[in-house]
């Protein structure tokens, strides 16, 4: 048996022990959401932090329902001027993890630990009885510095459609996907966490990731009859870090305005839920300045989701699928791309059973497919970016505050090919990860 090998066993068998000795018999210990409604984390998540019912409404509300006093002022004529929380707006999250990789990769040391992997400090809840938030700024451990991460403020309010109940709102965001309340979108989908320091396939679409914490968009959404669901919003690019405003020295800079949009049908049975919907966006990006040809993305998305409630048990399950159509006039013309438009395609499903609410296991596949391209995805032996594979996770949940989880990453092909996929005798299954997390929040 070789060190890798039994570094594998040794690390497995630790954080077993570990776990089971520390499952208590009862919850305690929630974050400022919980504080405000006083009410468990429970109420609003399955596990956290995939939403229940109560959850979704919850921020579709604004993050302004209240179960505790507030502190209000009043005018001299006796308008109400000031309703403040009495509590603490302010909540923390602290993510520490070990990695193992099948294979180093080559000029690399295995065994990574991250103390912290993450580390974020949110504030969060009722600003007025119809605007809330949801802030957080997050310590990056590489970058040894701390940034803005997903951020939102919300307004929210009641009406009648048709003798139904409408539920609207504004939302001002900076993550397209971060507004949205089911967990199959990229912003809240599963894996919620992951390594940061394992290998991972090169192609992503643009609505996964490159545009967040990058933009800021405005919408407005509606709820009607707890039924139908629509949202549209226009982003914006609001790059930090970089020149502000846009010049000559930025990237990937929206040229006017990007949609997105969101449709979306739920339905609840008894304690089983049900919803299918569809997202989007569409984004014209310069890769370099801020005047020439454009890169055109269109990113067209349809997911599910279903949950069902028994004793004190829970199932659920998500699954998401993203075509892309890339016009790449602008790396065309710049000689990074041998085909002028490409499509890229992401689709994923996972299920989740847990187990009193304290012991969970996932079930997680995943697959990248995408057009052949001997430029863009020249580093691949294929010349694709097709990559797919399973994610196996166990969570052990002592605390509804408190996650543990052992995450093993297994891949069928990554980038392109199963075997010496980049040529240097790299297999898909190199990359193979062992991933263990802790997760608190306070």
């Amino acid at each position: 048996m070789n060190n890798i090998h039994k570094t594998k066993i040794q690390f497995i068998a630790i954080a077993a022990i570990l776990l089971s000795l520390i499952i208590p018999q009862k919850a305690s210990a929630i974050p400022s959401f919980a504080r405000q409604t006083n009410l468990s984390c429970s109420s609003c998540h399955t596990i956290f932090p995939e939403l229940t019912a109560f959850g979704r409404l919850f921020k579709l509300n604004g993050y302004t329902m209240t179960g505790i006093r507030t502190i209000k002022g009043k005018t001299a004529k006796g308008n109400v001027d000031l309703n403040l929380i009495s509590i603490s707006p302010l909540s923390a999250m602290i993510q520490t993890s070990y990695t193992n990789v099948s294979k180093p990769i080559p000029g690399t040391q295995n065994n990574t630990v991250d103390f912290p992997q993450q580390l974020s400090l949110f504030l969060g809840g009722q600003i007025t009885p119809h605007i809330g938030t949801f802030v957080q700024i997050t310590y990056d451990n590489q970058g040894a510095s701390f940034g803005i991460d997903n951020a939102e403020i919300r307004y929210a309010n009641h009406t009648k459609l048709g003798q139904k109940d409408l539920l609207y709102g504004v939302t001002l965001n900076n993550n397209p996907t971060e507004q949205d309340v089911w967990n199959s979108t990229p912003a809240w989908g599963f894996p919620y966490a992951g390594s940061a320091v394992a290998p991972g396939p090169d192609a992503a679409t643009l609505i996964e990731d490159p545009l967040a914490q990058n933009v800021l968009g405005i919408g407005a959404y509606g709820l009607w009859n707890n039924l139908i669901y629509g949202e549209f919003s226009l982003y914006r690019s609001a790059q930090q870090g970089a020149a502000d405003p846009p010049d000559a020295t930025s990237n990937s800079t929206i040229k006017s305005l990007a949609p997105y949009w969101r449709f979306a049908i739920q339905h609840q049975f008894g304690n089983q839920y049900i919803q299918v919907g569809t997202f989007g966006i569409s984004a014209n990006l310069y890769p370099s300045g801020i005047t020439g040809l454009t890169d055109d993305y269109t990113d067209v998305g349809f997911d599910f989701n279903y949950e069902n409630n028994f004793d004190d048990n829970s199932f659920t399950a998500h699954s998401s699928y993203i075509h892309e159509t890339q016009n790449l006039n602008a790396t065309f013309a710049g000689g990074g791309v041998s085909n002028p438009s490409i499509a890229l395609n992401k689709f994923q499903i996972n299920g989740n059973y847990y187990l009193h609410h304290q012991i969970g296991f996932t079930i997680g596949y995943f697959n990248i497919t995408g057009d052949n391209d001997a430029i863009f995805y020249g580093g691949n032996i294929s010349q694709t970016p097709n990559s797919n594979g399973f994610t196996f996770q166990f969570n052990v949940v002592p605390w509804l505050n408190t996650k543990f989880a052992v995450q093993y990453v297994a891949y069928n092909k990554f980038n392109g090919s199963t075997d010496n996929y980049d040529g240097t005798g790299r297999n898909a299954s190199d990359n193979n990860t062992i991933y263990l997390l802790s997760w608190i929040a306070l």
